[in-house]
């Protein structure tokens, strides 16, 4: 029951749920994620900390970058469903779709300082 409320926890703020629907893009570093979220660089890692202690996202280090990706091989059977769910609920939603939109266009080079 514990992981259950842990993820439950996760997937229940708007900035975590976008994070996770971007994430669907593909795979971003924190100064995307902050830029398309407009928040701080703290605050999207507080989420991403969040996400990640649920088993909802893992990371990679990509030279200077952490790069962070959807959990979807996860065998974790709480986990493995919510990916569907949240694809399935939030697919249309305008904000979604414009934070999609950003977040397959962002260029890291562009606007991260190493």
């Amino acid at each position: 029951m514990d992981k259950l409320l842990k993820i439950y926890k996760a997937l229940s703020d708007k900035n975590r749920l976008r994070i996770l629907k971007m994430l669907e893009v593909r795979p971003m570093c924190v100064c995307e994620l902050t830029r398309v979220l407009g928040i701080t660089q703290s605050s999207t890692s507080e989420h991403l900390k969040f996400l990640k202690d649920a088993g909802l996202i893992k990371d990679k280090k990509n030279g200077y970058f952490v790069d962070y990706y959807l959990a979807r091989d996860t065998k974790d059977r709480v986990v493995k469903p919510q990916f569907k769910v949240i694809a399935a609920v939030l697919k249309d939603k305008p904000a979604i779709l414009k934070d999609s939109k950003k977040a397959a266009v962002i260029n890291r080079n562009k606007i991260c300082k190493p």
